[in-house]
């Protein structure tokens, strides 16, 4: 996606987002937030982003991504807005009726009476077109 004439390009991205630039397969973390690094732009280079926390209101967090010509004038930009949304499988970890949010149970499974651990059912089928 990058214009024409870009050789390199540079990440600025808010406090709550983590980047990840992969240059020939070699993967480097990416910049402190804010840090002008630039990387050069060679096919199959791949820039990852993420959050780990969920966010506090919408398009709170932000990347943007300047491109430089050879020489380094800048050519364009790019940015996108991020919100990140909590996702959360609280579960009946050891069958007794009540779900708590912390049970230590709750990353393992163990199968029999005095078992413990979720029992997921899925349906994967197609119900509708």
């Amino acid at each position: 996606a990058a214009p024409a004439g870009a050789v390199s390009f540079s990440v600025k991205h808010t406090e709550g987002v983590s980047v990840e630039v992969t240059c020939r397969g070699r993967a480097e973390v990416g910049s402190a937030p804010g840090s002008g690094t630039r990387w050069l732009l060679d096919e199959g280079t791949v820039l990852r982003f993420s959050m780990s926390r969920a966010s506090s209101e919408v398009n709170d967090n932000k990347i943007t991504v300047s491109f430089y010509a050879e020489g380094g004038q800048p050519i364009n930009q790019a940015g996108i807005f991020l919100t990140g949304i909590g996702i959360s499988l609280d579960i009946d970890a050891d069958r007794d009726g009540v779900v708590e949010k912390n049970n230590p149970n709750k990353a393992s499974w163990s199968w029999g009476p005095e078992g413990h651990g979720a029992i997921l059912l899925v349906s994967c089928d197609k119900e509708s077109p």
